[in-house]
C-alpha cells in the first residue's frame, strides 16, 4: 500500500488505502486482517485503522466478528444487486438527459476517452481501462449537472469494482464493455433518448453476469 503523508489527514487515508486495496483485490475474501499489522504496515497508530475497518464493515467491505477478528468480506451476489440496481436507476437517468441536450465539448472528450479505452485494451493495460471506464461514467454525470449523484454511485459501486477487478484477466470481457460504451455515446449523439437509456442500462447489468459467472468458477471468493 502506498505511504501515509502525515502532513494530510491520516484517518481518510487509511480508509482509502484499505478501500482501494480489498476492492482491487490486493487483500482477497475472507483474509484476516490485524489492527496492529496494518498499523505497522501503515505507520501510524492503531486508532485510525480501528476507525477505516469499522467503516470498512459498514460498507459491506469488512466482516467483524466479536472474539474472532475481522475479515475481508466475501463478493456477496445480494450486495452486487443492491448496488448495481441503484446505479442503474441513476445512470439510465443521466443517459436520458444527456441525450435530450448534451455539449460538443462532452462529445469530443467523451469519444477521446473511447479512443484511450481501445487503445488501453490492444496493449492489455487492465488497470488503465478501469481508470478510464471510471472517467467515463463520473464524465456523464458531471456534464448532466449531477455531481453529487456521482459521489452517491462510488459509495455503493464498491462490490460491483471488486467483481470487475476479479473479471480484469478476461480481455474479450473489456471489448464487451468498450463496445457498450461506444452504443452508449452513439445514442447519446443521436439524441436518441429511449436508446441512451436501454444501451446503458444493457451495459450496467453485464455485471450481474459476470458476478454469476465467478460465483460458479470462484467459489473461494464469491458468495451467493
Amino acid at each position: 500500500m502506498q505511504a501515509i503523508n502525515p502532513r494530510q489527514p491520516i484517518a481518510g487515508q487509511v480508509y482509502e488505502r484499505l478501500r482501494r486495496a480489498i476492492t482491487t483485490l490486493s487483500m482477497l475474501p475472507s483474509e484476516a486482517l490485524s489492527e496492529k499489522e496494518l498499523s505497522l504496515q501503515l505507520g501510524v497508530s492503531r486508532t485510525p485503522v480501528r476507525e477505516a475497518l469499522i467503516r470498512l464493515a459498514d460498507e459491506g467491505l469488512i466482516d467483524i466478528f466479536p472474539q474472532r477478528g475481522s475479515f475481508v468480506a466475501p463478493i456477496r451476489l445480494r450486495d452486487v444487486e443492491e448496488a448495481q440496481f441503484i446505479r442503474e436507476s441513476l445512470e439510465v437517468a443521466v443517459a436520458r438527459r444527456l441525450a435530450g441536450g448534451c455539449s460538443r465539448r462532452f462529445l469530443t472528450e467523451i469519444k477521446s476517452n473511447l479512443y484511450d479505452q481501445e487503445k488501453a485494451v490492444n496493449a492489455e493495460a487492465l488497470d488503465l481501462f478501469l481508470e478510464l471506464d471510471e472517467a467515463f461514467h463520473k464524465s456523464f454525470c458531471e456534464e448532466a449537472g449531477l455531481s453529487k449523484s456521482w459521489r452517491v454511485i462510488q459509495s455503493v459501486k464498491l462490490q460491483m469494482d471488486r467483481v470487475r477487478y476479479l473479471s480484469l484477466p478476461d480481455l474479450g470481457h473489456l471489448r464487451v464493455l468498450l463496445n457498450q460504451h461506444r452504443a452508449i455515446v452513439d445514442a447519446v449523439e443521436a439524441g436518441d433518448l429511449e436508446q441512451a437509456a436501454h444501451s446503458m442500462a444493457a451495459h450496467l447489468r453485464e455485471v450481474l453476469r459476470t458476478a454469476k459467472t465467478l460465483s460458479e468458477q470462484r467459489r473461494d471468493l464469491v458468495e451467493n
